[in-house]
Formats: C-alpha cells, structure tokens, sequence
C-alpha cells in the first residue's frame, strides 16, 4: 500500500504540534505583549477579556468618567475608533471613579455610554487607574510611561508591537492634529 508524501507530512506536523495556520497557509495570531497580557471584565456584561485579542493592533487606553467636563470626547473617541478600526486601530475605555465622577454601577455606564454617545468601542468595568488600588494595565502603563492619568480621559498610545508610545492629557482631543498624527504615524507600522 501507497501512502502519499503530503499526507505523512501533515501528519507528522500535526502531531509534533506544528500549527494548523502554517500548514493551511494563513498567518498566525502575533505574540502577545507584555503590556496586553491582562484580563478585565467587559462593562455590559462582566465576562472576562483578555487584552491579548488586541495584540498586533494599535491600542489606545483611556480611563473615563460619566460626569466629567471631557465626557463629550467619548463622541471623538467612538469617531476615531470608527474612522481607523479597518485599519487596525483600537479605543479601549476604562470607566474609573478616582477622580469622584463615575458613582454609577457598571450598568448604569454602560447604558449612558451607549445610550449618550453611542459608545461602541471596548469598554471594562469600573476600576482604579492611579495609585496602590490601580488595576494591573493601568500600573503597567504608568511604568511604561513615567506617568499616571492625572484626570478622566488621560490617553496611552501602544504601538502594534506592544510598546507605549506617548501618553496625552485630558486637554489633547481625539481630534487633536499632532495626537492623529502620532495615531497614523502608529497604523503606518508594521505589525510584528
């Protein structure tokens, strides 16, 4: 009995565990960075997400807050994350009362979200974002950056390979022309 070439390799590479992508010619999921490597609860639902989905994307992290006087910016960033999602930009928004502007539940902001300004990027459950409470990205950041959000809407650009590329006040917009020329200038990058 015959038994073609092709098929003992596939055979061979599937139990020496090369991976199927490879084999079906399609590219495999980039490594993920150390920055991602962190898990939250997603805001409407609280299931777990792993940060590392995002991997190979240009991240940008922001902590928010419903009654803050830079909420409306929700509405440039949900604009922003339309405008550059294809080309693999992504907003990720972390509700945060440490600046006392967020007292509302889970919820509660994921509806104003929504409802308000049709907020339809990644958002995570209410959590700290400076200080010993912070959660595990937002320290990770603020290692990474030599800075802590000094109020609601403080920005962290991560470039595709995972490095923090620049951090940006609340005053900076998402319409700001140097903040999209640095977010360009990130999708511009090859992916690792």
């Amino acid at each position: 009995m015959h038994i073609p070439l092709r098929f003992c390799a596939a055979v061979l590479a599937a139990s020496a565990g090369v991976g199927s992508a490879a084999a079906q010619g399609t590219a495999a999921a980039p490594a993920c960075p150390a920055i991602l490597q962190h898990t939250f609860p997603r805001l409407q639902d609280e299931k777990p997400q792993d940060l590392c989905q995002y991997a190979g994307k240009v991240v940008l992290a922001v902590n928010t807050a419903s009654f803050c006087g830079f909420t409306p910016q929700y509405r440039g960033l949900e604009a922003l994350d339309r405008k550059y999602r294809a080309q693999g930009l992504v907003v990720l928004g972390f509700p945060s009362n440490d600046f006392a502007q967020e007292s509302g539940s889970n919820k509660d902001i994921a509806d104003f979200c929504e409802n308000t300004f049709g907020v339809k990027f990644p958002m995570f459950s209410k959590s700290a974002v400076r200080g010993p409470d912070a959660n595990a990205f937002f320290k990770a950041l603020a290692h990474a950056s030599g800075t802590t959000p000094k109020w609601n809407f403080y920005k962290y650009l991560i470039g595709r390979d995972g490095t923090v590329v620049a951090s940006y006040s609340s005053f900076t917009t998402p319409d700001d022309r140097g903040f999209i020329r640095d977010v360009e200038k990130q999708l511009g990058a090859p992916a690792p």
